[in-house]
């Protein structure tokens, strides 16, 4: 063993002179290279246990394969939003904007040693675009329809094709390769049921190989995931000083039941990054540390949330015909938004600290809101209107609305155990709507069961409704690849595979009207438009989401420099945290 690590370690600094490296800027972080210590551990957490190891698989956010390996040929700069080359060294744009050919960084190596090449984009595109593989990435490589084709130049280039213009052209290039030498051949093999198959939870984690700065050192399920050092990132990865990166050997996730179980676990000085949502939170942290029991920092209502939190109701329910009529009707969506009074949730779940949502625009993107969208705002009398004019004036014995055949309103609502806050959310939902006659069973149930759910196809969906939240979307074009076209993965309230509103229909229309406007005013007033549209269908209800407050122990250095700390950059970049003390 130690011949083998030693061997690892001449071949590491055998590839140093080859690789073009990519500087990561000292204004990135409030240290400075000479202040950086290398080792010791990052302690993070999630309130959810894992799904799978495979890229190809995940839809969630956080997940194991974007942790190990979260960028691609381009990345942003967080000081100025701008797209930088990182996996590539250059590109060049076609004359006509539908062309950006790549030049990939040579000495690029997965962590089992071996090259990182154009094929690894190409097979990894190739897999994400199969249709029967059910990646939550497919949606991405298509524009209207059309296919964004990738085509190898040589061994180091690559071009992409735009069917059309595309303001999100750069988003897409952005995709994290997966190496062709271990996809490839199993790929061309077995095809997508194949690939189903591979890095399980189950899969050594030896045999997870990566090409950012972590790999998978040991998992328990329920427990931890512990990530190590990538060796050969650090040659290609460094500082301004030349320090390879990242500087920290490992980074442990703890899985813990709940918000308050991680709450606890900071507090105790036993994880290092926290963002409290509410305010109990905040003034926990801020009174343990005042009182000396905690040595970490604070920064209360950094910005408004980068996701969204919203209530969407299942328009597939063929084996419940009046459920499903109920579900695909707006005025009843409307009326179920009236009853979801957003002030109560920012004050009573977020303690105040927290902004309302009414369209899928994160409110952190102030320059994308339309501020004349419709709003359906808290008001029982306007909901029990509307339910009235759908036939819904009396009430049975137990109190609840029925129509003239003496059927009920009633409808199960389900969110993931141990987000406290989604779980509150739910029951003032449930509150108020039996105020107006209105049925809600809430159950809270298994993470990656309420994803299975809300991700199913066909017919008839086995869920009513479902309170999750999103996170992703560009600073380009805020609206979802995966979720306003009606064949899209994440097209939550209708996974029937077809548009089954004109107002379906129109969105599609315009987020690809959108998509495709390289204008930056232009594309902003399409946006406008979309919401408009959007407010009148109400496929989802938006409730309100808690402002970003990010906290950490003092033990760590390298944060953002605070013009930077936002909900869209976090608090910091991970490879170029250190541990102080």
């Amino acid at each position: 063993m130690r011949k083998a690590v030693l061997l690892a370690g001449i071949l590491a600094l055998a590839g140093v002179a080859s690789a073009q490296t990519f500087v990561w800027p000292q204004k990135w972080t409030v240290a400075k290279p000479s202040e950086a210590k290398r080792g010791g551990t990052l302690r993070g957490y999630t309130i959810s246990d894992y799904r799978t190891f495979n890229p190809f698989l995940t839809a969630e956010a956080d997940s194991i394969p974007d942790l190990i390996n979260p960028y691609g040929l381009v990345r942003r700069d967080p000081t100025t939003g701008d797209w930088i080359p990182y996996m590539a060294e250059s590109w060049t744009i076609s004359p006509n904007k539908l062309e950006i050919t790549f030049k990939i960084r040579k000495g690029m190596k997965w962590s089992d040693g071996r090259p990182i090449t154009a094929d690894d984009w190409i097979m990894t595109w190739r897999i994400h675009t199969d249709k029967a593989v059910g990646s939550n990435d497919y949606d991405n490589f298509f524009i209207d329809g059309k296919p964004i084709v990738l085509r190898k130049l040589d061994d180091y280039t690559i071009r992409f094709i735009y069917p059309k213009t595309d303001a999100e052209a750069f988003t897409i290039a952005s995709f994290a390769p997966w190496p062709a030498h271990v996809f490839g051949p199993v790929y061309q093999k077995e095809g997508a049921e194949g690939i189903k198959k591979m890095w399980t939870l189950n899969e050594d984690p030896a045999k997870i190989v990566s090409a950012g700065p972590w790999v998978v050192e040991s998992y328990r399920p329920g427990e931890r995931v512990v990530l190590k050092r990538n060796p050969y990132f650090g040659e290609w990865n460094k500082d301004e000083a030349g320090n390879p990166l990242p500087y920290l050997d490992r980074y442990e996730i703890r899985i813990v039941k709940d918000v308050n179980a991680a709450l606890a676990e900071f507090l105790a000085g036993n994880i290092d990054v926290f963002n409290p949502t509410t305010v109990d939170q905040v003034s926990q942290i801020r009174q343990a540390v005042q009182q000396g029991r905690l040595d970490a920092t604070l920064k209360v209502n950094a910005s408004p949330v980068y996701s969204s939190q919203f209530m969407v109701f299942n328009w597939n329910k063929a084996s419940d015909p009046f459920k499903q009529s109920l579900f695909r009707s707006a005025k009843f969506r409307q009326a179920m938004s009236h009853i979801v009074n957003r002030q109560a949730v920012i004050d009573i779940v977020y303690g105040g600290l927290g902004t309302p949502m009414y369209t899928s625009v994160y409110p952190v993107l102030t320059q994308w809101i339309n501020p004349k969208v419709p709003k359906y705002e808290y008001d029982p009398k306007q909901a029990a209107k509307l339910l009235a004019e759908l036939g819904f004036t009396k009430k049975d014995r137990e109190g609840y609305l029925v129509d003239s055949k003496g059927r009920r309103i009633e409808f199960n609502l389900a969110t993931n155990a141990g987000n406290t806050q989604r779980e509150q959310i739910a029951k003032l939902i449930v509150d108020e709507a039996k105020k107006v006659g209105v049925k809600v069973n809430f159950q809270a149930i298994d993470f990656n069961t309420l994803v299975g759910q809300l991700l199913s196809s066909g017919p008839d969906r086995p869920f009513d409704a479902i309170i999750i939240g999103l996170t992703g979307g560009g600073l380009d074009w805020p609206f979802g690849s995966n979720v306003v076209p009606c064949k899209g993965n994440l097209h939550m309230w209708n996974k029937s595979g077809q548009c089954l509103d004109p107002r379906e229909t129109l969105m599609e229309k315009l987020y690809y009207q959108g998509r495709t406007e390289l204008d930056f005013k232009k594309r902003v007033e399409i946006g406008y438009r979309m919401q408009e549209v959007e407010a009148e269908l109400l496929p989802v209800i938006y409730i309100a989401g808690p402002n970003y407050h990010p906290a950490w122990n003092n033990r760590l250095g390298g944060e953002h420099p605070d013009a930077i700390i936002s909900s869209i950059w976090g608090s910091r970049e991970v490879e170029l945290t250190f541990i102080k003390k």
